[in-house]
């Protein structure tokens, strides 16, 4: 996926492509794990949707839940939604910086008559 040691640098053009590519992954993670909050706020705590909402984007964002929880099984969800969350924040870091980072490294270990 990325260039190699010896290859040269990658143009503009598909160095831009390549970072929204990581940018359209990046969100698509933030929208698999919302809608996995979303549901099971609303399916477990019994919360309106928009509720569920504004629950799993705060604690996604690492901010912590706006509703007391009632159940259980909703503090249960919530405590493993939470750590999660974490964990997909450091994911989608990863997912979305690796280009810029790749690219910085790649251009710092080129030889000098190759940078372009």
């Amino acid at each position: 996926m990325y260039e190699r040691h010896g290859q040269p640098l990658l143009s503009r053009r598909l160095f831009v492509r390549r970072v929204v590519r990581s940018l359209a992954a990046g969100a698509l993670i933030i929208t698999v794990s919302l809608s996995v909050g979303m549901l099971g706020y609303h399916w477990i705590e019994n919360m309106r949707w928009i509720d569920a909402f504004a629950n799993a984007a705060m604690i996604l964002s690492g901010m912590g839940p706006l509703e007391p929880l009632k159940t259980d099984g909703g503090k249960l969800f919530a405590g493993l939604y939470a750590i999660y969350s974490g964990l997909a924040v450091i994911l989608i870091a990863g997912v979305v910086f690796a280009p810029v980072v790749h690219r910085f490294l790649h251009r710092f270990h080129l030889e000098p008559d190759s940078r372009k």
